[in-house]
């Protein structure tokens, strides 16, 4: 029988921004890049962005949830997901929530592997905070924690986030029967 993964302890800091970045950066030369809202993003399709994206990370919660439970929350109008492609490949994405009027999260952002090192990284995360702050929120918030890249939280400051506090958290990696249940609904 397969043992069980180890849980792991997060550092967790919040963090959150109250005006638009001031920073521009151009598109990453020799390469094509297209950033498409996803609105009623097939679970399939979340589920290997989400996977390709977080394997590394730890990114568990959303892998776990039901069809239906995931559904609800990926389909919520509130909630916006846009994808990256690069030269026509699926490369990432973003995903946020608008919690009201003043305050929109940004719950979700990454590159899958494929697209780390081309220099697109920096560029994506302005372009997600720009049509954040197209809706004209009083502050945007996000989270990240010490088992995300190890330039997350460097990166967030740079573009003008601030830690508002910090925690604890758990994270159980997903065991191998869960891989496969997974692995099943894609």
């Amino acid at each position: 029988m397969a043992k069980s993964p180890s849980s792991l302890t997060a550092h967790i800091t919040r963090l959150e921004m109250t005006s638009p970045p001031k920073a521009s950066l151009p598109v990453p030369v020799n390469i094509q890049t297209a950033i498409m809202r996803a609105p009623g993003i097939p679970l399939p399709f979340y589920r290997y962005l989400y996977r390709q994206v977080g394997a590394r990370w730890q990114w568990v919660d959303r892998l776990r949830m039901s069809d239906e439970a995931l559904a609800e929350t990926l389909h919520d109008k509130r909630n916006n997901i846009s994808v990256l492609y690069v030269n026509g490949a699926p490369a990432g994405f973003y995903e946020y929530f608008c919690e009201d009027e003043d305050t929109i999260e940004l719950c979700h952002f990454g590159l899958i592997e494929h697209a780390l090192g081309l220099g697109i990284g920096k560029w994506f995360l302005l372009q997600a905070l720009y049509a954040i702050w197209t809706l004209n929120p009083t502050r945007v918030t996000t989270t990240t924690n010490n088992l995300d890249h190890p330039r997350a939280l460097q990166l967030y400051q740079m573009f003008g986030f601030s830690p508002v506090s910090t925690g604890t958290g758990i994270v159980r990696p997903l065991s191998d029967k869960e891989l496969l249940e997974i692995a099943r609904k894609s």
